[in-house]
C-alpha cells in the first residue's frame, strides 16, 4: 500500500473516531450510542430499581433503555476518565464539587460541569421515580400547599415552567432547610447545588427524555410524567433536606 493510501486510511480513521466521541446535536440524542468500554473509576451508573417498561404508557421502555443505559452511562464514563488523571473528583462529595466549580481547574470545569451535573440530575431522577408511586402526603403535601398553592397549582406551574425552559435542561422543586419549596429550571445538565441549593424532585426535559414518544409534544411529556413520581421517596428527601443531610 502507497503512503498516500496509509495517510488516508489513518485520516479516515482519526475522523471516524472524532465522529463518535462528539457531542451529539439535540435531534440526534434519543439514539445516542453508548461509550464502546466505559472506563472503571470511582463514579458508576446506579442500577435502577424497576423494569424499564414499568412507566409504559407514559415512558417506553425504549426510551429508558436508552436514557439509563445510554445517555447517563455516559456522563459516567466520561468522569472516570476525568479521574484518571484528578483523582479528588472521585474522592470528593458530589455536591461539594458542583457546589464550587470554581474551584477546579479552568482544563476540566466545563466536562466536570456537565457530566457530573448530569451524574448528579439523572441519579435523583431515578430515585423520585418508581411505578405506583401513590400521592403526597403529610409534610410534603403541606408544603405544597403552602409554598406552591395546592397540588393542582404546583403541578401546573411545574409543567409551565418546564415547556418554557429553552432547548434543553431540567425543571426543579429546590428545598431549603426550613423546608421552603420552589419551582425553578436549569439549562443543560446544570444543578442546583451549583447555586448552594438541593433539589426535592426534577423532571429532564432534554429531548432524549422523551423524543421517541412525544416527539415535539414536550407538553404532553410533562403531563404524563406525573404517573411515574414515587412520593414515598420524595417524602423521604424532603426530610434529609429539612435535617440537612440532602445530598445528590
Amino acid at each position: 500500500m502507497s503512503s498516500m493510501s496509509r495517510r488516508h486510511l489513518m485520516f479516515a480513521a482519526t475522523g471516524i473516531a472524532a465522529m463518535a466521541t462528539a457531542p451529539r446535536l439535540v435531534f440526534a440524542q434519543a439514539a445516542a450510542p453508548a461509550p464502546a468500554a466505559a472506563p472503571t473509576g470511582p463514579f458508576t451508573l446506579p442500577p435502577l430499581t424497576y423494569p424499564t417498561n414499568a412507566f409504559e404508557p407514559h415512558i417506553d421502555a425504549k426510551t429508558m433503555e436508552i436514557h439509563h443505559g445510554k445517555h447517563h452511562a455516559a456522563y459516567v464514563a466520561n468522569l472516570n476518565n476525568v479521574a484518571k488523571t484528578n483523582a479528588q473528583l472521585g474522592t470528593a462529595k458530589i455536591e461539594d464539587v458542583l457546589g464550587n466549580l470554581n474551584a477546579l481547574d479552568d482544563s476540566i470545569k466545563f466536562t466536570v460541569r456537565n457530566n457530573l451535573g448530569g451524574h448528579a440530575n439523572h441519579t435523583m431522577f431515578w430515585e423520585i421515580m418508581g411505578p405506583n408511586g401513590g400521592k403526597p402526603e403529610g409534610e410534603v403535601l403541606a408544603a405544597i400547599d403552602r409554598d406552591l398553592g395546592g397540588m393542582e397549582k404546583f403541578q401546573n406551574d411545574f409543567n409551565a415552567a418546564g415547556g418554557r425552559q429553552f432547548g434543553s435542561g431540567w425543571v426543579f422543586v429546590t428545598v431549603g432547610k426550613d423546608g421552603k419549596l420552589a419551582i425553578e429550571t436549569r439549562p443543560n445538565q446544570d444543578n442546583p447545588m451549583m447555586d448552594g441549593k438541593r433539589a426535592l424532585m426534577g423532571n429532564d426535559v432534554w429531548e432524549h427524555a422523551y423524543y421517541l414518544n412525544y416527539q415535539n409534544r414536550r407538553a404532553d411529556y410533562l403531563k404524563a410524567w406525573w404517573n411515574t413520581v414515587n412520593w414515598a421517596k420524595i417524602a423521604e428527601r424532603y426530610a434529609a433536606a429539612k435535617a440537612g443531610t440532602l445530598g445528590v
